[in-house]
C-alpha cells in the first residue's frame, strides 16, 4: 500500500496514530513523493536534450553538458528525499570555468 494510501485511511479512520507510526508515515510519503517528482522531471528532460538534424556537434555538446547538469540535480533531489530528517546538503561543484 503506498504511503498515500496509508495517510488517507489513518485521516479518514479518526483512529489517532502514534507519534513514531506518524513520523514513519510522513517519512514515508516523503520519499515517495519525492521519488515521484524526481521521476517526473527527469522524463521531461530526457526528450528535451536529444540530438536533433541540424544540430552541430557543439550545440550537442552544450546540450549534454546542460542535461548531465539538470540530472546532477535531480539526483540530488532523490538523495534528499530519501534522506533522514536531517540530511548532509553536497557542496557545490565549482569547476565551472571563468573566463
Amino acid at each position: 500500500m503506498s504511503a498515500y494510501s496509508r495517510a488517507y485511511q489513518a485521516l479518514t479512520t479518526g483512529r489517532a496514530l502514534r507519534p513514531g507510526e506518524a513520523a514513519q508515515l510522513l517519512a514515508d510519503l516523503r520519499k515517495e513523493s519525492g521519488t515521484e517528482l524526481a521521476d517526473a522531471v527527469e522524463k521531461q528532460l530526457d526528450g528535451k536534450y536529444r540530438r536533433a538534424d541540424g544540430d552541430s556537434d557543439t550545440a550537442f555538446r552544450r546540450k549534454r553538458q546542460t542535461y548531465g547538469a539538470a540530472m546532477r540535480i535531480v539526483n540530488a533531489f532523490r538523495h534528499l528525499a530519501a534522506a533522514p530528517s536531517h540530511p548532509n546538503i553536497p557542496n557545490q561543484r565549482n569547476d565551472r570555468s571563468t573566463s
